[in-house]
């Protein structure tokens, strides 16, 4: 393996890492302004909340240190007929989504990194507000969709905090395709209520948010009739205290289990388009998510892979890197453009905060291949130290230790490394530590991505009170 400091990805825990603001990143919250007043409903808008609060259950695990996650999703024709839109048909069927009808408005978006500007048509769909009976610290947002060339979306969150105070909040400007709009976060939103980090909204210390909508932009460029299609928008919210350690957990049901899912190494890359991270270190989510998309039967074409150099071993690898990569992070770190680009293979691909190693094992014990974020030293680590690393979950063995392939290897061969169970559960779950160095780390806090086939059933939550993937089966 490689022992280099892995930096696809940094903390994103209970105490969030302050990432520096890229190069670029006033210039681009600067360009946002267009299109950010583009549907310029508040986030007031559809005040009257649609779901209450969720009760917990009997059967719901011991909560020790009173971690709250909440984990909700809009895919069906119903869902999508209960938000409020202006512009958009939510057309009926599985997994069809919502379209552009009749555009409502025209706005003017410079992107950043093309620097381009163009005006487009757009259409707007906010969801049902959805209050929270805790006070959640941190919101991450997830989205399924196709952005046909000429068009693209963007991402908002509408948050309501604890003393009533509200702010709109624009959580990625994504397109599925590069050669006209550069998919891109947007870093330099702050207040004294809260900021985006990257794809993850952290309130300020001494505030919570009790209710949020999610609102959807839809555009296209004038004249034409692409539309983008978006069959799958969702959030997790959450409030999960500091900490450098969880309770050690017990093996459970996945024991002796082992998914086949193929090895990919991210160091067969490193050198490999620098304008996409350069490979190596830096793609580490890419290469993993590339596993479970393999794993599930899907992955990127011989034609859509010509662009690749023919010399360069697993080019899918390669395809992955580039349409995750965020051109406002600079890097293919970011968690839901990741997922949208699973999703692009008919995949249903989300970010999700667990709870416990348990919650884990029922995933893998049911079939589901997982990608967890973590980071640590090398002491602990063994091999390498990471301020922010992903992997992929494949089993656990017969005493209950984590098999992971691990794409921060040297070759396709070495993917595959068991950990400690204890090792893992620590750096995965935890939301600080102390680097070797004595400056502080952060952690996930149980950060993970949930990719799966539509219609294969996930098993029921473990704990209702903490719903951490969805609870209805399917859309």
């Amino acid at each position: 393996m490689s022992a280099s400091s892995q930096s696809d990805r940094r903390g994103s825990g209970g105490a969030v890492s302050r990432r520096v603001v890229l190069a670029g990143g006033a210039a681009v919250g600067a360009a946002m302004v267009g299109v950010a007043e583009a549907g310029t409903a508040s986030a007031a808008t559809n005040s009257t909340d649609t779901e209450a609060a969720m009760a917990g259950g009997a059967t719901a695990t011991k909560n020790t240190d009173q971690a709250r996650v909440r984990f909700d999703r809009w895919t069906t024709w119903a869902d999508f007929r209960c938000g409020e839109s202006h512009g958009v048909l939510a057309l009926p069927g599985p997994r069809l989504g919502v379209v552009i009808a009749e555009p409502v408005g025209t706005t003017s978006y410079t992107d950043p990194y093309l620097n381009t500007t163009a005006e487009y048509e757009y259409a707007t769909w906010t969801s049902p507000a959805r209050r929270l009976d805790f006070g959640a610290t941190q919101l991450t947002a997830h989205w399924n969709a196709d952005t046909p060339k000429g068009t693209f979306l963007k991402v908002e969150l509408l948050a309501t905090m604890e003393d009533g105070h509200r702010d709109t909040w624009i959580m990625g400007i994504w397109a599925s395709d590069d050669s006209e709009i550069d998919r891109t976060s947007v870093n330099g939103q702050s207040n004294a209520y809260g900021e985006i980090d990257t794809d993850t909204w952290s309130a300020e210390t001494g505030h919570s948010m009790r209710s949020y909508q999610l609102r959807l932009t839809v555009l296209r460029r004038p004249g034409t009739h692409a539309t983008p299609r978006l069959w799958q928008i969702g959030a997790t919210a959450s409030a999960v205290p500091d900490r450098t350690t969880v309770p050690a957990s017990t093996p459970g049901p996945a024991t002796g289990v082992t998914l086949a899912v193929k090895p990919y190494a991210q160091n067969v890359h490193k050198g490999q388009y620098v304008q996409y991270g350069g490979g190596g270190e830096a793609w580490c989510s890419p290469t993993s998510t590339e596993m479970v998309v393999e794993f599930w039967g899907k992955g990127p074409t011989a034609e859509q892979l010509a662009w690749v150099d023919p010399s360069y071993a697993d080019p899918s690898v390669d395809e992955a890197a580039r349409y995750s990569y965020d051109y406002g992070y600079q890097g293919t770190g970011n968690w839901p453009f990741t997922c949208a680009y699973a999703a692009s293979y008919g995949l249903d691909a989300m970010v999700v905060r667990l709870n416990s190693l348990t919650e884990l094992e029922v995933l893998v014990a049911a079939g589901f291949p997982v990608v967890t974020s973590q980071s640590f030293t090398l002491a602990e680590n063994g091999y390498y130290a990471s301020d922010g690393h992903l992997w992929c979950v494949i089993g656990f063995t017969d005493t209950g230790d984590v098999i992971v392939n691990d794409p921060a290897s040297n070759s396709d061969s070495d993917v595959y490394t068991v950990y400690p169970r204890r090792m893992f559960e620590t750096v995965w779950l935890r939301t600080n530590y102390t680097k070797a160095d004595g400056t502080p780390g952060y952690g996930s806090g149980g950060v993970a991505y949930l990719i799966k086939p539509h219609d294969k059933a996930l098993p029921p939550v473990v704990d209702p009170r903490n719903p951490t993937w969805p609870s209805d089966h399917w859309g």
